[in-house]
């Protein structure tokens, strides 16, 4: 039986990183909400990148600043869903961050191999200067599924 992928704070992170220093590593971030087959169809073709999967989870101040609405699941609920998907092997429980430069800041840090995005992805330009500063690779590993969506998914069911 696969345990369940690790899920750590942010500002535990450098007492952390030894666990996948040897690794080719691949970071994705989100709010993952309410999981559905768009994130899922994301983080499979996310963790065929490389060898650990990182998901860098936003905090629900994020959620409630930046997507206007307040989520579903708390952070740590978001986090132990995530932590029962194959493909996660680590999740970092993000506080939330005022700046881009604290986003600089966690990918120095962590040092991935590759940044994985999905199609579209508003963030684009940033993460690709921030891989571009640690010699890391930015890949658009699916399309983005429009039926797919947790705005979507609320709005069928009132949430």
């Amino acid at each position: 039986m696969r345990k369940k992928a690790l899920i750590i704070r942010y500002e535990d992170l450098d007492d952390k990183k030894q666990i996948f220093k040897n690794t080719k590593t691949v970071l994705v971030g989100g709010c993952f909400d309410l999981i559905h087959f768009g994130h899922l169809k994301f983080l499979e073709a996310a963790k065929e990148q490389g060898d650990y999967l990182i998901v860098v989870l936003e905090s629900d101040e994020f959620i409630k600043k930046h997507k206007r609405k307040l989520p579903v699941h708390q952070q740590g609920e978001r986090a132990e869903i995530l932590s029962n998907l194959n493909m996660v092997d680590l999740i970092i429980l993000l506080p939330f961050f005022p700046t881009n430069n604290n986003y600089f800041d966690l990918v120095k840090k962590i040092s991935p191999s590759i940044i994985a995005v999905t199609e579209g992805d508003k963030q684009l330009e940033n993460k690709k200067k921030q891989a571009k500063e640690i010699g890391a690779e930015v890949k658009e590993v699916v399309t983005n599924l429009k039926n797919f969506s947790t705005r979507n998914i609320a709005k069928i069911f009132n949430l």
